[in-house]
């Protein structure tokens, strides 16, 4: 019996993490409670531009020296990120196949301000569950625990400085004749190329 996945919350989360829902998807929980950790997925995102990797990183209010809980981490607008993410958005992917099939939707997470990242991020989900016509329900944590013997805890091993032992499945990238095939970037990077073939890529 498949046992149950617990998984953060991510912004515009790598290929890796909707693998992790698909094979988890009758028994998923979204961590609520943890204390927010820097240089996470949870606020950034990689994706494929004319020079390379690029990390997208939505930035967050600084917190007192107390630690924050991730669903009450407040984004912050002290600079226009949304215009700069927006923008790196159709440098890199105006010439994909799918990129105008998407884009309507997307824009207004550029548009609109929200306070919190968890709200943000969980909203953001659920429109990319929908593009990749997954059809996963979860829940939420109640309480914070450090260690769980029930489920397969994510929430520490997708991640940016981490070497991941998750193979994906190879698809045409817009730069890759540049920079060859990059492994494991934000999910829509796999949806500007691949539109609605994308979850078999997953």
């Amino acid at each position: 019996m498949n046992k149950g996945a617990i998984l953060p919350l991510f912004y515009l989360p790598p290929t890796e993490y909707f693998n992790k829902l698909i094979r988890f998807k009758e028994h998923i929980q979204i961590e609520r409670f943890e204390h927010f950790p820097k240089q996470t997925y949870r606020n950034r995102a990689s994706i494929q531009s004319p020079n390379g990797k690029l990390d997208l990183i939505v930035p967050v209010i600084k917190g007192s020296k107390v630690h924050t809980r991730i669903k009450d981490v407040k984004i912050s607008y002290d600079f226009n990120w949304q215009r700069l993410h927006w923008m790196s958005l159709q440098t890199s992917y105006r010439s994909s196949a799918y990129f105008e099939f998407y884009e309507d939707e997307l824009a207004p997470f550029y548009e609109k301000k929200w306070g919190f990242l968890f709200d943000y991020n969980e909203e953001l989900l659920r429109l990319l569950l929908r593009f990749l016509k997954l059809d996963i329900s979860y829940s939420f944590t109640e309480v914070y625990e450090k260690e769980y013997t029930d489920k397969e805890d994510f929430r520490t091993i997708i991640h940016p400085k981490l070497n991941s032992d998750y193979h994906a499945e190879p698809y045409f990238q817009v730069f890759e004749d540049r920079h060859s095939f990059m492994p494991n970037l934000s999910i829509v990077d796999l949806l500007f190329s691949q539109g609605p073939q994308s979850n078999r890529f997953l």
